[in-house]
């Protein structure tokens, strides 16, 4: 079987966050899978990010489409590709492709992760599609409505084997590894008062960041009510109420104390810290235009497949759906609060064995339930693509 694959790939490197990571899961996950993936050559899919709705990004939509076809055409002659599978912003998509592609028989498949941070409604340019991946529980609703083909699955994560035991050692505290939000801070700070024996570790945390504010240039009044009115449109009004709020009656997230700051870590650190560390945490509240900071969206995001993988005992904020993909209690732990998330961390340091229980059962669950190659069997079997 031959998957086209467009997955943000680029040859250079562009000022974007965190574009590049899904592909490798995809590389591996499918060539674990026994599927060959195919990527076209010369075309930059991360570009598409970099521009406006406008002229440059119709430009980039026209070559790039353009290559993508003919790519196709000419594959098709010399050995079939039997489905596409994409990971597209609106503003990449190019429907009457899609079109195409699959009117020469190609199912198109589009995998989105952050469906209700960013959209409200299923974007039309996602219409054409012949399913959609949605990993996030509460998205099912909007496709629902939408009435568009959709299977809910977990986010695409691969970890090399190697790494699917459980470790023999537990060489660190509590820890959450991620960059520091106004959120994030608020539960962490408000956790650790509570008691929690934790370290975090990662980008922005240390004291006194959430304090500074950047030199700022006078705007004129016409900037600031066309930045209003721009967020009204792509997230509706209750958008700037969010945003009122949020000025209103900003989060004061408590400080946090130096001990339980530690430095960012590599990519190899952060696999080891994970899985060594005595409870691994887990958060999935975001900062988002659709919720206020007070309360904020929370959703389950990549690391609740990616640390039970690695062999984690896992806590993590407790959002719809996670019974579906764990049992809450003996594969995982859950909290929804911050003075629950310092219980947890404190039942868990001291129970070794049921750590090491939790680890083994999420773990083999994970690997088992949530793998890439798993999903890819489902969908294979919803659009009748054989091998």
């Amino acid at each position: 079987m031959r998957i086209l694959l467009s997955c943000l790939q680029s040859e250079k490197d562009h000022p974007l966050p965190a574009y590049d990571f899904w592909r490798p899961y995809f590389l591996r996950g499918c060539e674990e899978s026994g599927i060959e993936c195919v990527e076209i050559p010369g075309v930059d899919w991360a570009e598409g990010l970099l521009y406006p709705r406008g002229d440059a990004l119709g430009a980039w939509q026209a070559r790039t489409w353009q290559a993508v076809l003919q790519f196709v055409r000419r594959e098709q002659a010399k050995s079939p590709v039997h489905l596409f599978l994409t990971y597209l912003y609106p503003k990449q998509v190019e429907p009457a492709a899609i079109e195409e592609l699959q009117r020469i028989g190609i199912p198109c498949v589009n995998f989105f992760c952050d469906n209700v941070r960013e959209f409200r409604k299923v974007p039309d340019e996602y219409r054409p599609f012949a399913l959609h991946w949605v990993p996030e529980y509460e998205a099912l609703p909007m496709y629902d409505r939408a009435g568009l083909p959709h299977i809910h699955a977990p986010m695409p994560c691969w970890v090399p084997p190697q790494l699917r035991s459980v470790p023999l050692r537990e060489t660190e505290p509590p820890t959450f590894i991620g960059s520091a939000d106004v959120v994030r801070r608020d539960l962490i700070g408000r956790a650790v008062q509570a008691g929690a024996d934790l370290v975090v570790r990662g980008a922005g945390w240390t004291p006194g960041d959430h304090d500074r504010r950047a030199a700022r240039s006078v705007r004129k009044l016409t900037t600031i009510v066309g930045n209003q009115v721009s967020l009204a449109r792509q997230h509706g009004l209750s958008a700037l109420c969010h945003k009122v709020a949020d000025r209103l009656l900003p989060l004061q997230p408590p400080p946090l104390r130096p001990e339980a700051l530690k430095p960012f870590v590599s990519r190899d650190e952060y696999v080891r810290i994970t899985r060594e560390s005595v409870v691994a945490v887990g958060i999935n509240r975001v900062p988002t235009a659709q919720a206020s900071n007070r309360k904020p969206l929370a959703y389950s995001r990549l690391r609740d497949i990616e640390a039970p993988m690695l062999g984690a005992c896992y806590l993590t904020e407790w959002t719809a759906g996670l019974e579906k993909l764990y049992e809450p209690g003996r594969e995982v732990e859950c909290y929804r609060t911050a003075e629950e998330m310092s219980f947890k961390i404190g039942e868990l340091k001291r129970d070794p064995v049921r750590r090491r229980r939790m680890r083994e059962s999420a773990q083999r669950r994970a690997l088992s339930d949530h793998s890439i190659t798993r999903t890819l069997m489902r969908i294979c079997s919803r659009l009748a693509v054989g091998r």
